[in-house]
């Protein structure tokens, strides 16, 4: 494998952000004890990291082909390992929210950056998926690592305790090691930089132009909602343990990382799944699994205790059940992912995964907003179940995006026999 380098930093890179990138949960849960924020106000973290990711994509993305994918990644690596070193002696609710802008910021140059690198060392479509749900499954790795890192650092008898903070200077460490192994990984981008530069501002005009193929529309939508779905559980997982539940603190981080492991495990299933049977028809199998997975494990909830639960050994059945989710709803990000970056030329995929970017955080912020103000409002078992909700509507934007791609396939089909 002559890209095992690439590839190895590529999955390094992301392991890294998705321990940054998700700890939202874990910190909205530390910051109600540290800085006496409500549900509602804590929510906002998700704002600044998701705005952050949003708005910086939008402005590089059509750019960042003269940047160059490895120097983008090079830079962001370099800052967030700065910040992080920063976090533990700036404590505070307003360093917490600077800290998810900068981690925004840097994974929008990550996120588009290995995108649209994955078009570059993979050989065709079926290499193309397969990568992508892998290295999104590594993803739910450092997720699912990051739960069990913070926990380490959380103290359960003093709620108020900042020891936690010290997890990030461990994370500026890692982040050094990953800026390491990409400094020395080679990456030949000779093959989106060749052809005539046109001038930043007809860059960017064609990202826009891109954005209204109806094709790239209802990929979009369906990209916001999945990830609104995502995010409105994975970042309210732990408060709802934590509240609902009547988990410990540490118990709250650590049972979450459940959801974690099972996306992860959902993910590199879908990598194999995904060869043999049509994206459309495993994405529609999982969302109604997802669904009647809802109906059955929030109700399991209800039956909690008012004592404090410590350990996995007495945890409720729901803390175990619901977050199962994670391998029903894993799949639908990297397939429909890969579904459109597989139908454009290498040239767009920058552009493309720009915009997947600015998209799913928009997502991801509605998602934990509404979420929490439903939480704050109704309590986290209605919070829980108004995923329905979206659920329903995406099965919707996937039938019509399973459409449009099937007459967009025959068109091209067409064109190419037909000489043109």
């Amino acid at each position: 494998m002559s890209n095992w380098r690439i590839k190895f930093s590529l999955f390094l890179n992301y392991f890294v952000f998705a321990i940054l990138l998700n700890s939202v949960g874990t910190v909205i849960l530390q910051v109600q004890g540290n800085y006496g924020v409500s549900e509602s106000s804590a929510s906002i973290l998700e704002a600044f990291k998701d705005l952050s990711i949003a708005i910086v994509s939008f402005l590089v993305a059509s750019y960042i082909t003269r940047i160059g994918y490895k120097r983008a990644m090079l830079i962001a690596l370099g800052f967030i390992a700065f910040v992080c070193l920063l976090m533990p002696s700036l404590g505070s609710f307003a360093m917490t929210k600077l800290l998810f802008a900068a981690t925004g910021t840097c994974f929008a140059l990550i996120k588009v950056s290995v995108y649209a690198t994955i078009g570059i060392i993979t050989t065709d479509k079926k290499e193309h998926a397969s990568f992508m749900n892998f290295i999104e499954s590594f993803f739910m790795v450092g997720i699912l690592t990051g739960y069990f890192i913070f926990s380490a650092f959380v103290k359960d008898n003093d709620p108020t305790s900042k020891n936690w903070l010290l997890v990030y200077y461990l994370l500026a460490g890692i982040s050094a090691v990953a800026f390491l192994l990409l400094l020395s990984a080679p990456l030949d981008e000779s093959s989106v930089k060749n052809g005539e530069r046109k001038p930043f501002l007809q860059d960017f005009a064609d990202m826009v132009k891109l954005a209204i193929v109806p094709l790239v529309l209802i990929f979009i939508a369906s990209a916001f909602i999945y990830v609104l779905i995502e995010q409105s559980i994975m970042s309210w997982l732990p408060t709802f343990n934590s509240k609902v539940l009547n988990l410990s603190t540490t118990l709250s981080i650590q049972m979450a990382s459940i959801l974690a492991a099972s996306t992860a495990i959902g993910r590199f299933t879908a990598g194999i799944v995904l060869r043999k049977i049509h994206w459309f028809l495993v994405l529609i199998g999982c969302l109604f699994a997802a669904a009647v997975l809802v109906l059955v494990a929030i109700p399991l909830a209800s039956g909690s205790n008012d004592v404090q639960v410590t350990s996995w050994a007495t945890a409720p059945l729901g803390a175990f059940v619901f977050p199962l989710i994670g391998l029903f709803i894993a799949p639908i990000y990297p397939a429909i992912n890969s579904v459109i970056l597989s139908s454009l030329p290498a040239r767009q995929h920058g552009a493309m995964s720009g915009l997947i970017v600015i998209f799913s955080a928009l997502g991801g912020t509605t998602g934990s907003i509404v979420t929490g103000h439903i939480f704050e409002a109704y309590g986290g078992q209605t919070a829980f179940y108004f995923s329905l909700v979206p659920m329903g509507i995406l099965a919707v934007c996937l039938f019509i995006f399973n459409k449009i791609q099937k007459k967009s396939e025959a068109n091209v089909t067409i064109n190419m026999t037909s000489g043109h």
